[in-house]
């Protein structure tokens, strides 16, 4: 059992939030918030492990404690933590897993903390949160999105990067679709390159082989999590799915072009007055995001949208 916050001068204050990328990012304006309230804790993150390059990007954690989701107990002795903070969601599993470790102080949504606000759905995720710290007396800012830029040079620089993943099916547009975006942009003079997850290499060498790219464009299972961030903090423009590489490309102001499916912009999107375009069709969202089929609010998207949406970006 971890025994955090053993310093008796530098007390523990805990967040949950066990989920993906965007999740984590998505969180960011909570967790600077976070920061800036409690200097003199040490602010330790339960999050999926295999987040920790860009955890160590966000600035305002200490130490990252591997919670891959909600069924195991989190592993820290009951009293140890003085500040808990529920950035995940509300009871009954996330508030029984807090409840567990005895805290001293609990930051969270009703019914798990009786002092929180209610939830509220439908809200923009990034304003759920810093609603919660803001009611809680903490100054928080939805927009406070940046992360810092990975140290090492990225593999390639002043791209259009072109992301072809997403971890559900409900997310995938049609792989000829983004070759011909591909095609396109590298007609208009830009470099393009394709990323995504290790899974997702052959689905990336497949729309390559479409758009007339050559396979050292695909970067899809070549570079690691903070050579993607990397990749996209140096990008001139980036063209995705609403998943991860989205929530990059806000988090270092770069031009967007972002697809929505089954998720609503209203909740996901990107911060309002920033480079990125929204593309969806509301009126056919199925809003399944768990299916395996490409959501119709997706498939709504043209090739011709997300190119007027590009020609509409500034770009760097």
């Amino acid at each position: 059992m971890t025994l955090l916050g053993s310093d008796p001068d530098r007390p523990t204050l805990l967040v949950l939030r066990a989920l993906k990328l965007g999740d984590l990012l998505v969180a960011v304006p909570a967790l600077h918030a976070l920061r800036r309230a409690f200097l003199g804790h040490r602010i330790v993150l339960a999050t999926t492990g295999w987040l920790e390059p860009v955890v160590d990007l966000v600035g305002a954690v200490d130490e990252l404690l591997p919670t891959p989701g909600l069924s195991q107990p989190l592993e820290i002795a009951p009293g140890v933590v003085d500040v808990a903070v529920n950035l995940h969601g509300r009871g009954p599993e996330s508030g029984d897993l807090l409840a567990a470790i005895e805290p001293r102080r609990l930051i969270a949504h009703l019914p798990d903390d009786p002092d929180g606000p209610e939830w509220v759905d439908g809200v923009l995720e990034r304003h759920r949160w810093t609603r919660l710290l803001t009611e809680h007396g903490i100054t928080a800012d939805p927009d406070e999105v940046a992360i810092d830029v990975p140290a090492a040079p990225p593999l390639v620089a002043d791209a259009a990067v072109v992301h072809i993943g997403a971890f559900y099916g409900a997310r995938h547009w049609p792989a000829e679709r983004f070759a011909a975006v591909a095609s396109e942009l590298r007609r208009a003079g830009h470099r393009v390159v394709l990323t995504g997850g290790d899974v997702e290499r052959e689905r990336a060498l497949d729309v390559a082989s479409r758009a007339g790219l050559d396979p050292a464009d695909v970067l899809a299972g070549r570079v690691d999590l903070v050579g993607f961030a990397a990749v996209v903090a140096a990008a001139r423009i980036v063209v995705t799915v609403d998943t991860g590489a989205a929530h990059l490309a806000s988090a270092y102001g770069i031009p967007s072009v972002v697809i929505f499916g089954p998720a609503p912009p209203e909740e996901w999107g990107p911060p309002a007055g920033g480079p990125h375009i929204v593309l969806t069709d509301a009126s056919v969202r199925r809003g399944d995001v768990f299916s395996d089929e490409p959501d119709p609010a997706l498939l709504a998207v043209t090739v011709e949208d997300v190119l007027a949406a590009v020609e509409a970006l500034p770009t760097r």
